[in-house]
């Protein structure tokens, strides 16, 4: 069977082109609806204190923001990143049967809890 696709190079090179036109044609017919989702959905937080260090916005405020976010329903891990210009990035990530929008709303209510015990700077920026 070999030798005689070797034998007959065209007629190789065309078999193998609907091969790839089959391919190709049933990828856009596939349920991509049906895959599971892999990555968690996350909800991010940030924030600006303008003037503060690294060390002072993580001790004021990235603190406050992760004590109040731990016992969240469905989360599984976050990730904060404080930076020397005063900008603040905390990243939330649940679990995949987790419904975003009530997990957002979620946070939104516990931030509000901690935001008077937030520097008057950073409520001013915004949360």
């Amino acid at each position: 069977m070999a030798r005689f696709f070797i034998d007959r190079p065209v007629f190789a090179w065309v078999v193998a082109i609907f091969i790839i036109l089959g391919g190709v044609l049933s990828i856009l017919n596939l349920p991509v609806s049906q895959y599971p989702n892999v990555a968690p959905p996350q909800v991010n937080i940030s924030t600006s204190y303008p003037g503060a260090t690294a060390r002072i916005l993580e001790d004021s405020v990235t603190q406050l923001l992760e004590e109040e976010m731990n016992g969240t329903p469905g989360l599984i891990y976050m990730e904060s990143e404080s930076q020397s210009t005063g900008e603040l990035k905390i990243t939330l990530s649940f679990t995949n049967d987790t419904n975003v929008d009530l997990a957002a709303s979620d946070i939104q209510n516990r931030i509000k809890q901690v935001e008077s015990r937030l520097p008057r700077a950073v409520m001013q920026q915004g949360v």
